[in-house]
């Protein structure tokens, strides 16, 4: 087996962990409802969004990343009803005894194709998403739209809380590079779809071995403190274990340095070693701080490779890091350089970040309020009919009928607006268009006509009869993606804390039309 064919199975192994039983038992009560109703055959549309950026406690996000789309696809690809499903559902019983799905019902749900006839449009993954923008939206009969409800939003929220958090982190480190560390502490399994959120986001690569292979990226890793506690039990020291790792590995020597005492014995014992590996014919890669002040022991270790002849030499941090702490660490990094008369930047050139636990487990948000909403179904002659819920919580409110997604960029070529319409409408039919908030009435803008570049359409065609299946896209693609789509972003936006509000609007049509289903649902 090559290491294409061996990535290929890996994901597909991955996605085989969600069959078409995985979702919440109410999609199939509802479906049996629709079934028996005779409604399931209805085009309907369902939106996925989300209701609002993750709020870290300390600090805020100003936008999210999607991630998600392709494991989903492929997913939706494969998904098929087999007799052993039916099998279970029909042994399922209320506490009365009484069947709780009938025949009539699993007859329909195991007929052959049965999720054929779904169409997808959404927004490709690696694009920088906002707040009640519709991220994908889902075409089909009702009752097969509602049942890849759950494995849907399971599909998206995750990823995309992870890429958010990894895009900050990366923005965080001002161009040093970011490892994905947090194998040992994610949700189980669904770590695979964290690190590939993680590395769309921005980090260069992942500790995760079988993660690295199905992405495509050349793992990352050094060594932990028990091979230095080791090598100290069995009495050859600090320096053995150095020496051992470096005889393994003499052209990826990266040492921690931190098990005993980091610049009275850990630094000047891996400059010894790296010395042996430089008289070998080999160069050292780097080495790595776990463990206290890692601002005042990064200057002081630069320091010191500085002095013995590595100014290359890099530093790879680690311990609980997020985009707050890195922050806070380069900004010590610049004050206590300049109190020593050193130039900071090589030193921030020269750092690594190895991030785990905050950034697998989006650390202070552990949850994305990403939701699956009903926006549009036939009526019986045929015709589309838009879908509205109330509540009393004007955020809660979703926007109906079939709609499209514009990005509207100024003249500095920044994206400004994210506008909501109607899919028959064009975005700025007039000179002067009046927009409105997506959950706060009475709130609008005028948007000058003039005043805007280029509009880009967000949603496109992605799974469907007509659509042609190809090749997803390579994961540095999709990172490149985010990088273009964030630096698009005015720099208040990109704020780690207190970011500026990225404009989502509506235009006036779509406005109207909620408002008069509102009255019309009250009435």
């Amino acid at each position: 087996m090559n290491e294409l064919d061996l990535a290929t199975t890996i994901t597909d192994r991955w996605m085989q962990t969600r069959g078409p039983l995985f979702t919440d038992m109410y999609e199939l009560a509802m479906a049996q409802v629709y079934v028996r109703e005779g409604l399931s055959e209805r085009q309907a549309q369902f939106d996925y969004f989300f209701r609002s950026t993750p709020d870290y406690g300390t600090h805020q996000a100003g936008f999210c990343v999607s991630a998600g789309l392709e494991p989903f696809l492929a997913w939706l690809r494969g998904v098929r009803i087999e007799p052993s499903h039916i099998d279970a559902l029909r042994a399922m019983s209320s506490p009365s005894g009484t069947a709780v799905f009938g025949d009539d019902f699993l007859e329909w749900l195991a007929a052959p194709g049965r999720f054929d006839g779904i169409e997808v449009r959404a927004v490709g993954e690696g694009r920088v998403v906002h707040p009640h923008v519709p991220i994908v939206t889902v075409t089909g009969p009702l009752a097969i739209c509602q049942l890849i409800e759950t494995s849907l939003l399971n599909h998206f929220n995750y990823p995309t809380l992870i890429a958010t958090k990894a895009a900050r982190v990366v923005q965080s480190a001002r161009g040093g590079r970011v490892l994905e560390f947090g194998m040992r502490r994610g949700p189980s399994t669904g770590v695979n779809e964290g690190i590939r959120a993680a590395l769309i986001g921005g980090c260069v690569s992942t500790s995760n071995v079988e993660a690295a292979i199905a992405l495509g990226k050349q793992p990352i890793g050094t060594h932990a403190h028990s091979l230095v506690q080791a090598y100290m039990a069995l009495g050859d020291g600090e320096i053995g274990a150095f020496r051992a790792m470096a005889a393994s590995a003499p052209d990826e020597c990266i040492l921690l340095v931190d098990t005993v005492d980091t610049l009275g014995s850990g630094v000047p014992n891996a400059i010894r070693v790296f010395d042996e590996l430089r008289a070998a014919g080999h160069e050292p890669v780097g080495v790595r701080l776990d463990s206290g002040d890692l601002a005042y022991l990064a200057v002081q270790t630069a320091k010191l490779l500085d002095d013995a002849g590595y100014p290359d030499v890099s530093i790879v941090l680690s311990s609980d890091l997020d985009e707050l702490n890195i922050w806070q660490i380069l900004t010590q990094i610049g004050d206590d350089a300049e109190r020593l008369g050193i130039d900071p930047r090589p030193i921030r050139t020269r750092l690594v970040y190895g991030v785990g636990t905050r950034l697998i487990t989006s650390h202070g948000s552990g949850a994305l309020n990403g939701v699956y909403k009903l926006v549009g179904i036939e009526n019986a002659d045929g015709e589309w009919t838009p879908a509205i819920k109330i509540s009393e919580d004007p955020g809660k409110v979703p926007l109906p009928g079939l709609k499209k997604v514009w990005r509207l960029y100024d003249r500095r070529g920044a994206a400004v607006v994210d506008l909501i319409g109607l899919a028959d409408e064009d975005p700025l039919p007039d000179e002067l268009n009046v927009v409105h908030h997506p959950s706060r009435d009475g709130v609008h803008q005028v948007i000058r006509r003039d005043d805007i570049d280029h509009i880009e359409e967000l949603l496109t065609p992605v799974f469907g009869d007509d659509v042609a299946p190809g090749p997803p896209a390579k994961i540095d693609e999709l990172a490149h993606r985010c990088t273009i789509d964030i630096d698009r972003l005015d720099i208040g936006v990109r704020r780690l804390v207190n970011p500026h509000r990225y404009h989502v609007s509506l235009t006036d049509r779509l406005h109207r039309l909620r408002l008069d289903l509102i009255a019309q649902a009250e009435a």
